[in-house]
């Protein structure tokens, strides 16, 4: 796989489990602008390769808010669950190199074991050195072995991973036979060209694997910046899990004035009356990322906090 690097190319890359809320949006918006003011390409990406959960349904609405919102993006809407055969290629090519290898166990097996920031089990290396005797693979995993991953994230600063005690031997196609997010987005992200990554905290835990197979698979490493995740008032991240309710499109100016309050670009009080047009004109025009707060959540609102 190789990419063209030769200009900024950036995406927002929803799962569609439902419509565009706040704390999507605040990943849109943040990469949106990065994309704008840099004079770069904005790609537009459905992460729908877990199909059980997505639905065409919920893309379709994400989609229609994007563009009642004013977002516009570079060449056509990339859908994950119509490139499997590029994921397979790519576990074929780490097949071959002796990095992944057949696992048998099973969730109820693994219930015990430690667990990741990101809440997933920590796998303890079981069929590691081959399945045990009367087990049938369910599913492969990537064998990280003593790695460890370091970058430096433009917003949440130095970031070191030990992947064994962080993550364990992840897994690359699921015993449903589905590919996991983790291959799947890494192989996007390098056919796409993608030089610089915006989007949400909540994944910061996941880059450090992504990196350990942009390496695994010889493409390039994008920049990373991760955005603070919207929470509620009880902390939990807003998702549809935690009952987000979807942005409101009839009123486009106070969603965007409200998340670029978010973001910590300050937009005048009287900028939620304006056109959509006026609002990204000044939003690309007063951009500036060393505002956006650090921190890796804070709570979210759905209208401009100023008005």
């Amino acid at each position: 796989m190789t990419s063209a690097r030769s200009i900024y190319r950036g995406r927002f890359a929803p799962s569609p489990t439902g419509p565009l809320h706040f704390g999507s949006l605040v990943a849109a918006a943040g990469s949106f602008l990065e994309a704008r003011v840099r004079g770069g390409e904005w790609l537009l990406r459905m992460e729908d390769v877990d199909q059980p959960r997505c639905s065409m349904a919920a893309a379709g609405e994400i989609v229609r808010a994007l563009e009642a919102l004013g977002f516009t993006w570079d060449g056509e809407v990339v859908w994950q669950s119509r490139r499997t055969e590029a994921y397979a290629a790519a576990l074929e090519q780490l097949k071959a190199t002796g990095r992944v290898f057949p696992c048998g166990c099973t969730r109820r097996e693994l219930a015990d074991s430690a667990i990741a920031p990101d809440g997933a089990a920590i796998y303890p290396g079981t069929c590691r050195q081959g399945l045990p005797q009367g087990r049938a693979p369910r599913a492969w995993r990537i064998a990280v072995g003593d790695a460890r991953v370091s970058f430096d994230d433009a917003i949440q600063g130095r970031t070191v991973s030990d992947l064994a005690s962080e993550a364990g031997d992840f897994i690359l196609l699921r015993a449903d036979g589905l590919f996991a997010y983790q291959l799947a987005v890494v192989v996007d992200d390098a056919e796409a060209g993608i030089t610089h990554v915006v989007r949400g905290a909540d994944l910061l835990a996941s880059t450090s694997r992504q990196i350990f197979l942009q390496q695994c698979l010889g493409v390039p490493t994008p920049e990373y910046a991760h955005l603070p995740v919207a929470v509620n008032a009880a902390g939990e991240k807003l998702s549809k899990q935690t009952l987000a309710a979807a942005v409101d499109c009839s009123r486009p100016g106070a969603a965007l004035c409200g998340v670029l309050e978010f973001l910590g670009q300050q937009p005048p009080r009287t900028l939620a009356d304006a056109s959509v047009t006026a609002i990204w004109t000044w939003a690309v025009e007063n951009w500036q990322s060393r505002r956006v707060p650090r921190g890796p959540a804070q709570t979210g609102r759905l209208q401009n906090p100023s008005g």
